[in-house]
């Protein structure tokens, strides 16, 4: 007889893997699968907002987290090209981990609650049968089969055949602008502060992690770097290259080998969507700009919406309906502000003269600062 799993997440991200445990959790049969290895270096700010301590607690995940002895943050440090700093105080204590420690973090928690975790596994379709959903995977060559009751998309902007309407493949598929970076550096004191330093072309933002490192993260305009060394480090350099604080600031770091990894493209221009067939968590449901430092939380977040109404549905207490209807007014809810918020700085930072204009409208309204920063964050909520 046919094994039947009742959920399979698609992604092993944060989303999927936090997702995925919390369905193992409540007792319900979850395999999660991704396309790469674990653990692995991953293009991110590594900033876990101080919204999200409660989300971990309610995860059961706060501990496990707190033992990879994050960095403490406590403000921010905004840099343009000419003038001085801008200093914001965050509105709680913000960690600074990596996404290789944390992600191995979150799969071994998921593994413990029963969760089969399948890695370096494509997922080559996904096809709705009167039990449920057929996946076709194939993993070092092998090909098999998984029958389950309900599906989870977690893993970014990838097309999957089955897994998204055309509407929803052609979106993704429109060219991107950007290009995200990152790499761990050494000899870099940053005494609890985020540093943004913005220049034409692009951002950068050091953000202290455990063990001492600082990570180092960039969006860059394509275009606008089409000359420079097309080498991650080589492209850290032509950005510190715009920006003479940076420069000085990293002309005495180490980068670290093995750390690097990009992105591209980056679509900050995509629409979110919370349900294409299937519910969509993470990435694969919206992007946030990532000079707001909240992407990480907002996976949390979906996964937290979404695990109660997934076992709803598996316990025939709502039907597949009522469960869109409901996960996607809770996305929308929930991330509307900071989503709209995160677009409207993003564009208007990309306008020449126009960042210091708000640097200096900032400076002189007390309090803007703060309201900025609370605009793009998630809301705290009871669970």
């Amino acid at each position: 007889m046919t094994h039947i799993y009742d959920v399979a997440v698609i992604g092993g991200g944060i989303a999927g893997s936090v997702m995925a445990k919390s369905l193992a959790d409540n007792g319900w049969d979850t395999v999660l699968f991704d396309r790469k290895a674990f653990p692995r270096h991953k293009v991110c700010g590594e900033f876990l907002s101080p919204e999200t301590l409660t989300m971990l607690k309610k995860l059961g995940l706060r501990e496990a987290v707190y033992a990879l002895k994050p960095s403490r943050i406590h403000r921010t440090s905004l840099f343009l090209r000419r003038g001085k700093p801008l200093e914001i105080a965050l509105p709680g204590t913000a960690l600074g981990v990596s996404r290789y420690q944390l992600d191995a973090t979150l799969h071994h928690a998921a593994l413990r609650a029963g969760v089969q975790i399948q890695t370096e596994t494509t997922v080559m379709a996904v096809k709705p049968t009167e039990q449920g959903t057929l996946i076709t995977t194939r993993q070092h060559g092998v090909v098999q089969e998984y029958r389950v009751r309900a599906v989870i998309a977690a893993c970014g902007a990838t097309c999957i055949p089955g897994l998204q309407s055309q509407t929803s493949r052609d979106a993704m598929s429109i060219k991107g602008t950007y290009l995200g970076l990152k790499s761990h550096y050494t000899g870099l004191n940053m005494d609890g502060v985020v540093e943004l330093y913005f220049f034409e072309g692009g951002y950068l933002g050091l953000s202290p992690i455990e063990g001492g490192q600082v990570n180092v993260a960039v969006l860059l305009e394509r275009e606008a770097f089409q000359q420079a060394d097309k080498s991650i480090l080589g492209l850290i350099e032509a950005a510190c290259g715009r920006h003479s604080r940076l420069s000085e600031r990293l002309s005495s770091a180490q980068s670290v080998s093995g750390t690097q990894s990009a992105v591209s493209p980056v679509k900050l221009t995509r629409k979110p969507l919370a349900w294409d067939r299937f519910p969509r968590l993470g990435d694969a449901a919206m992007m946030l700009p990532p000079l707001c430092g909240d992407g990480m939380s907002m996976a949390l977040r979906s996964a937290l919406i979404c695990a109660p109404l997934a076992s709803r549905y598996l316990k025939g207490q709502i039907s597949l309906v009522e469960w869109e209807r409901d996960y996607t007014e809770a996305v929308h809810r929930e991330f509307k502000g900071p989503l709209k918020w995160g677009h409207r700085l993003q564009a208007m930072l990309a306008v020449p003269y126009l960042p210091q204009v708000m640097l200096a409208a900032v400076k002189f309204t007390p309090g803007l600062a703060a309201r900025f920063v609370q605009a793009t964050r998630l809301k705290e909520t009871e669970y």
